[in-house]
């Protein structure tokens, strides 16, 4: 895990919340997956950090940040950092739960968010349909059930390769890695804990509102709904566009890094 003395605490109305810091000049925020950290972005804070301000944040519940105690909404804490750091508006870039917190920041703080890149998500009230998708879902939610993290570790792990390729298809370090940031966050819970969290809601609705630029990104081997649904929100927005990264499926910042980190420095030099 990265070593404390390189991660900063912000006092939120609700525990301290975890960031790691790197670089100067204009802002860039990273926002990292579910039940991971901000390691995921281990590969990409270097390249950025060259250019631009850096900060990756592990969001409440996971990684070294607080629980919640009460209830919350992501995009509240988001906000609050974004404030307490004072930088002027950001550029957020955010990463399958991450992305949907990006999103929700767009909807409810905009006059925070210079541009942003939403990868692997769309709006939080986005539902895949695919049936390898939901087959992962009900794995999980049964391996908690029975308090089996190993059996939850497996069918977590799937998302990984997504529904084109197998596990044994992609770096096991990659894997490696993911498994340890999970089995951290979900070491901070316990079976049955109140699920302090409060979703964004009517966001679809209020996505043409969404007045600076916005890029999705997903890896080409994602679900073809959650690349759809990507597509809808590029198309929704004002000044909205979509890539797709060859080779890779829902982590292109863990599998792809030069190539998701070349989007995003393309998509910085526009703004």
């Amino acid at each position: 895990m990265t070593a404390a003395a390189e991660l900063t605490c912000f006092a939120s109305a609700d525990g301290d919340l975890a960031y790691r810091e790197a670089g100067a000049g204009d802002l860039v925020v990273l926002v990292h997956s579910g039940f991971a950290d901000h390691r995921v972005f281990d590969a990409v804070i270097p390249d950025l950090a060259g250019t631009h301000r850096v900060i990756a944040v592990d969001v409440r519940g996971h990684g070294a940040s607080a629980n919640a105690t009460r209830p919350f909404r992501w995009a509240d804490d988001l906000a609050g950092l974004l404030r307490h750091l004072d930088a002027g508006p950001a550029v957020l870039v955010g990463v399958s739960m991450g992305g949907v917190i990006v999103s929700d920041t767009l909807l409810e703080y905009p006059e925070l968010v210079r541009a942003a890149v939403v990868c692997g998500a769309s709006t939080g009230e986005f539902e895949d349909s695919d049936p390898w998708h939901k087959e992962i879902q009900a794995a999980t939610a049964r391996a908690l059930a029975a308090g089996d993290v190993e059996g939850w570790l497996k069918a977590f792990l799937n998302y990984v390769p997504g529904p084109h390729r197998t596990l044994d298809q992609v770096d096991p370090d990659i894997l490696r890695r993911l498994r340890e940031m999970a089995l951290n966050t979900l070491s901070k819970h316990t079976p049955g804990e109140k699920d302090w969290h409060v979703p964004v809601t009517d966001t679809w609705s209020r996505v043409p509102d969404i007045d600076v630029p916005v890029l999705t990104v997903n890896g080409a081997l994602e679900t073809a709904d959650v690349i759809a649904a990507a597509q809808r929100l590029a198309d929704g927005v004002r000044h909205g566009r979509a890539v797709l990264i060859e080779g890779t499926g829902h982590y292109p910042n863990m599998e792809r890094p030069a190539e998701f980190t070349a989007v995003i420095r393309e998509f910085l030099r526009t703004l």
